[in-house]
């Protein structure tokens, strides 16, 4: 008599993080028929504003949402015309106007709100559990490992993905590196009903972005969908600048007043998209891992996007977290075991993000210079489009 085969246990998948990334590796597990849930610190998925506008690249981003099959619903939401490229000089005329050709579809905009909503629709009732902040990751390194949540709850998992971001509570399981302040913030402004109430700003952003910088300040300015527009100021100062200036972050007014100092030498119009905001300013200062960021395997934790690379924002960072999604997500579900799974991931991961990394160490300065590129986005993106090449030769 033959004796039947013991049927190997389905392995519980948590993935730490309901960004772009982590809905992304879940999404594309589900339809490959494997159980995974997603736990995130948010209350629910209206707790946070989630930020401006992404470019999705045709080779990582798109790539990603066509494994998920949401292209079709992606591009019902993107806007093309948002590929539009402007370069201003502080007096606020404009040096280069870059337009999409109608049928370019490289790289269009969609809002991460959007993006989010479209990735969070697409997945089972249930998948994501809200206001789960996990505290830590114990268990040995070959499993089961057991995630402490906040609220004091426990659970027992066989892989965690940490998808949650520069200050990733899972990343202490495999790594001990910390993210440290680059010297560069962004002070987000936003702006309401363009058309109708900030109809001069409207004109000079465009119908994308547009720039412009003096080598120790910059602006640069986003259109959103919905009539809504998102200007990032950006400047060198210490990460605590604004109580080391003596305000507070509910400060407006005193905020308003520091920022247009320190744009004293700029044209009035350039200046009304520091004081002729809509609502509070949101800080943001840019914080980066060290380059390289590499750890030793363990079979049953992994990163991905911010959590594993942590890049400047010229357009890499939601793109590279969407293609280790894509490629974690496929290597789960072609592999017999989640440890071979694993390998084979960071076998083609890490290089990957090693490579990028060290291209763009300094890439918050890269921001301010004077002689930056009109899109600021041309250097990564060619290096992200070699190792694309060199990962299909290699037939990884």
């Amino acid at each position: 008599m033959n004796t039947p085969l013991t049927p190997t246990p389905t392995p519980r998948i948590s993935i730490i993080g309901a960004g772009p990334g982590g809905l992304t590796c879940a999404r594309i597990l589900q339809n490959h028929g494997i159980g995974v849930t997603v736990y995130d610190r948010d209350l629910n998925a209206d707790t946070r504003n989630q930020g401006g506008s992404l470019d999705l690249h045709a080779d990582d981003g798109q790539l990603a949402l066509r494994e998920a099959g949401l292209i079709g619903q992606f591009w019902k939401l993107a806007r093309s015309e948002g590929q539009q490229m402007r370069r201003w000089d502080t007096a606020g005329n404009i040096l280069l106007d870059q337009v999409p050709d109608e049928d370019d579809l490289h790289k269009p905009e969609i809002d991460r709100g959007q993006l989010r909503d479209l990735l969070l629709n697409s997945l089972a009732p249930g998948t994501v559990q809200w206001g789960r902040a996990l505290a830590s990751v114990a268990g040995p390194a070959d499993g089961p490992r057991t995630l402490h949540f906040t609220d004091g709850t426990s659970i027992e998992t066989d892989l965690v993905i940490g998808a949650d971001g520069a200050f990733s509570r899972v990343r202490p399981a495999v790594s001990a590196a910390v993210p440290a302040y680059s010297g560069v913030t962004f002070t987000e402004a936003w702006f309401d009903d363009v058309e109708n109430r900030h109809a001069d700003l409207s004109a000079l952003v465009g119908s994308g972005s547009a720039t412009a910088t003096d080598g120790e300040r910059a602006l640069f300015a986003q259109r959103n969908s919905g009539g809504h527009i998102r200007v990032y100021i950006i400047r060198r100062a210490p990460a605590d600048w604004i109580t080391a200036s003596g305000l507070s972050a509910e400060d407006t007014a005193g905020i308003r007043d520091h920022l247009l100092d320190e744009f004293a030498e700029w044209a009035p119009r350039m200046r009304h998209m520091i004081s002729n905001n809509d609502g509070p300013y949101a800080d943001r200062p840019l914080f980066v891992l060290p380059a390289p960021h590499t750890w030793d395997h363990v079979p049953t934790v992994t990163l991905l996007g911010d959590a594993a690379h942590l890049m400047p924002p010229i357009g890499v960072g939601v793109n590279l977290a969407m293609l280790d999604a894509h490629d974690l997500a496929l290597a789960l579900a072609t592999h017999p075991t989640v440890d071979e799974a694993v390998r084979a991931y960071e076998k083609i991961m890490l290089p990957r993000s090693t490579d990028l990394a060290e291209a763009l160490v300094g890439g918050a300065d890269f921001l301010l210079e004077v002689d930056e590129q009109p899109d600021g986005q041309d250097e990564a993106r060619a290096l992200q489009q070699k190792l694309q090449e060199q990962r299909q030769i290699d037939g990884t």
